[in-house]
């Protein structure tokens, strides 16, 4: 009888839960593939405009600190009063940002138009996870897993779109992808509708998790989200030596063009996108501070090695790195959000902002580091980081205080 009571969620609800899962992770894919396009037309922006190292790294800071700051404003809002229709409507910031930077005169109009990106995106990703965590009917590593590997794999797919469309048709080719932001605007449209219509669900799923008590005191939550920031600090700190210099480093070191550089991010970021899919379920099935732990310290090796290898092994090691180190992120999201009870979407606005912030001041810093050194010496350096996750350690192992309790 356990078992038939267990299963009955899934068979009454499957279907409307994965098309739900389905269209936010689709529209992840578009927003995350519009984005990707920036650091994509980095040489292209570099020759047009002479930037420097330091202004490359200036347009990402502008980018994910635009996001960094609003997302968790919009996921604490959002979770006391929430605005389904703001996903269409935060779409129409990326849409109007694409236009802007294909025929921005300027650097300083570079910088608007990647603002308003990062302002789209702040409105996306907390509103949309809460969605996830709705739709996911008990599996929240799954439904997140799901959620990311949309984003992930548009991130993945930009780069190679940039190297066979923007690239040899000229900046203004990027308008072009104009029409993927009313596709998303459309989808989000109806995903609104959805959770419009399902209040009531939604009211019970908000009762259920305010029922809940939080496992630790406030002084052990605070802890637990200091060690998560500090292991966000490590990924994304060396995920963006790579979406942003990767390119940079092969036409330096092994003379490819930019196209053939862009092929081997795609592969990255391909990798990256798998990871993530990975992740979650192993999350939901062996707990989460195992991935996280596996995750970050476990790509050591491969970051050390990396800086020192020829091109075949460069290729292959980036794809072992972005595999292990991208399945880090729904774990540490959703062990986030069961540490917080009943505040989803600050949790994962808070989260998702500091990973964009984290990106920014990286790329920032990186970038500086870069042109007073050089792209090799970046990566030696940053081959170090994932040992913060060590930390990890320190993380008590939330499903067995459940069981416990």
């Amino acid at each position: 009888m356990s078992t038939a009571v267990s299963q009955a969620p899934k068979v009454s609800a499957g279907k409307a839960v994965f098309t739900i899962l389905g269209a936010i992770s689709f529209c992840h894919f578009l927003n995350d593939m519009m984005q990707s396009l920036i650091p994509a037309i980095y040489p292209l922006l570099k020759a047009s405009y002479h930037l420097d190292f330091g202004q490359i790294g200036l347009i990402t800071l502008t980018s994910q600190l635009t996001a960094s700051l609003l997302q968790p404003v919009v996921g604490l809002y959002t979770d006391r009063r929430p605005l389904p229709y703001s996903l269409a409507a935060g779409m129409g910031f990326t849409l109007g940002g694409l236009a802007l930077l294909s025929m921005a005169p300027t650097f300083a109009v570079i910088l608007v138009a990647v603002a308003l990106v990062g302002m789209g995106s702040a409105v996306f990703h907390p509103e949309s996870s809460r969605v996830a965590r709705m739709a996911s009917g008990g599996q929240h590593g799954l439904a997140q897993s799901l959620f990311q590997v949309g984003g992930n794999a548009g991130s993945a797919l930009g780069p190679l779109l940039a190297a066979f469309i923007v690239l040899p048709n000229g900046q203004h080719s990027i308008a072009w992808f104009s029409g993927a932001a009313i596709l998303a605007m459309i989808l989000l449209a109806n995903v609104g509708s959805w959770t419009r219509g399902h209040h009531l669900a939604a009211a019970k799923s908000r009762a259920q998790t305010g029922r809940r008590r939080p496992l630790l005191s406030r002084r052990r939550v605070a802890a637990c989200l200091a060690i998560l920031a500090a292991l966000i600090f490590s990924k994304y700190f060396y995920l963006v030596s790579l979406i942003s210099y990767y390119s940079f480093y092969l036409m330096g070191k092994f003379h490819l063009s930019a196209q053939e550089a862009q092929i081997y991010l795609f592969a990255f970021l391909g990798a990256v996108a798998a990871g993530t899919i990975i992740g979650g379920p192993i999350g939901d099935r062996f707990g989460r501070k195992y991935v996280i732990w596996c995750s970050i310290l476990g790509v050591l090796p491969f970051t050390l090695a990396l800086p020192h290898a020829n091109l075949f092994w460069t290729g292959v090691l980036s794809v072992v790195i972005g595999l292990i180190l991208a399945s880090a992120f729904s774990a540490i999201l959703v062990y986030a959000q069961e540490l917080v009870p009943g505040n989803v979407g600050a949790v994962s606005g808070l989260f998702f902002g500091f990973a964009f912030g984290m990106g920014g001041v990286g790329a920032a810093l990186l970038g500086e580091l870069a042109d007073r050194t050089s792209l090799g010496f970046v990566y030696q350096v940053c081959a170090f980081l994932p040992a913060i996750g060590l930390l990890a350690a320190f993380l008590p192992n939330l499903d067995k205080l459940r069981a416990a309790e």
